[in-house]
């Protein structure tokens, strides 16, 4: 599957649990929502993504994509070291100047 270049390396950086270079493609004002959390700006977003990584070790493998003007979802099987993996989840992004403003992760 054919992916924009920041969408794969949103997926690239998920599936190395590559934090560090995860976390760049997100905006210093970025929002996340996750298991019904919140996480604002790079740092906290950084602190999800590393303490996700360390518990779950989830990889993303993609099977759709769609998007429209300057948001995308992307609908990937995601598995890992959690109950009920692997489980199919959306991410709903919101692009703001090449990198992710806003994401949203539903079930």
């Amino acid at each position: 599957m054919e992916l924009p270049q920041l969408v794969a390396q949103f997926v690239e950086t998920q599936n190395a649990n590559d934090s560090e270079a995860y976390t760049e493609c997100f905006t210093k004002t970025a929002i996340v929502h996750d298991e019904g959390k919140t996480y604002t700006g790079k740092e906290e977003v950084r602190a999800w993504i590393e303490d996700a990584n360390q518990r779950y070790r989830s990889v993303m493998k993609p099977l759709q994509y769609d998007e429209s003007d300057s948001n995308g979802v992307l609908t990937a099987e995601v598995s890992g070291t959690f109950p009920g993996s692997p489980i199919v989840l959306k991410f709903h992004l919101k692009l703001k100047d090449g990198l992710i403003d806003v994401l949203n992760v539903t079930g």
